[in-house]
């Protein structure tokens, strides 16, 4: 039989001691173990689930908003989106090793049920309710942001180059009336790790290069480069 997990690590590595520690414990704790254990202290975390799938959208809608202030509403639901998905709730759980603090059945279990990503998002998003209803919402708040800083500033660093392909389109479109060609310049090293290097031609003409892990970076970071050097001779 599996011990029980020390919460109090748990509770270390969110930075938050919870006041009522029952609303820690039945954020862990899956149906299975409740259906399986038939425990009279244990409620499942399907309700706080609910509760925190809507705290979590809050947070993350108003970062998002306070973040980009220019950005459209449909922009903004594409990212916001994808930040509080599936894979990316897994992943944060897998940051703070939340699958080992869970309360499970058998079955779910002996199905590795600790690492399965439903089953960690939906734990993650029971946890911020338990936070939000021991702790308030400004501690919630703190402790998502948090969590999710590396998502978005990914999807921060993103919008900015994707920002520098679009301007530079608007200003080809304006003083030449044409748009810029991207062509690949090189590739190198190994296939786990590639490098590409990308030029943009305008005229036939270079002006900007770019490196970057993916055929996209590398075009966004010679656009970059190209608005950079906007006034000066071309390359």
């Amino acid at each position: 039989m599996k011990p029980t997990p020390n919460l109090t690590l748990l509770e270390e590595s969110l930075s938050v001691v919870f006041i009522d520690k029952d609303f820690l414990k039945r954020a862990l704790t899956h149906k299975s173990y409740v259906h399986e254990t038939k425990h009279a202290d244990f409620e499942d975390n399907e309700r706080l689930e609910f509760l925190g799938d809507a705290v979590l959208d809050l947070i993350i809608s108003e970062a998002l908003i306070v973040r980009f202030p220019k950005m459209a509403e449909g922009e903004l639901s594409k990212m916001k989106a994808r930040i509080v998905s599936e894979p990316t709730l897994a992943s944060v759980s897998g940051g703070i090793s939340l699958g080992q603090y869970l309360f499970l059945g058998k079955g779910e279990e002996k199905t590795e049920g600790r690492g399965k990503r439903s089953l960690l998002s939906d734990a993650l998003e029971a946890l911020i309710a338990a936070i939000f209803l021991d702790q308030g919402f400004s501690t919630a708040r703190e402790v998502v942001l948090k969590l999710f800083n590396l998502h978005i500033e990914e999807l921060t660093r993103q919008n900015m180059l994707s920002d520098y392909k679009t301007a530079l389109q608007e200003l080809c479109q304006k003083e030449f009336e044409t748009l810029p060609i991207y062509r690949l310049a090189s590739e190198s090293g190994p296939d786990h790790q590639k490098m590409f290097e990308v030029i943009i031609e305008i005229h036939a003409t270079c002006y900007g290069r770019g490196m970057g892990r993916s055929k996209k970076e590398a075009e966004q970071r010679a656009a970059q480069a190209a608005l950079a050097g906007w006034h000066k001779d071309p390359q």
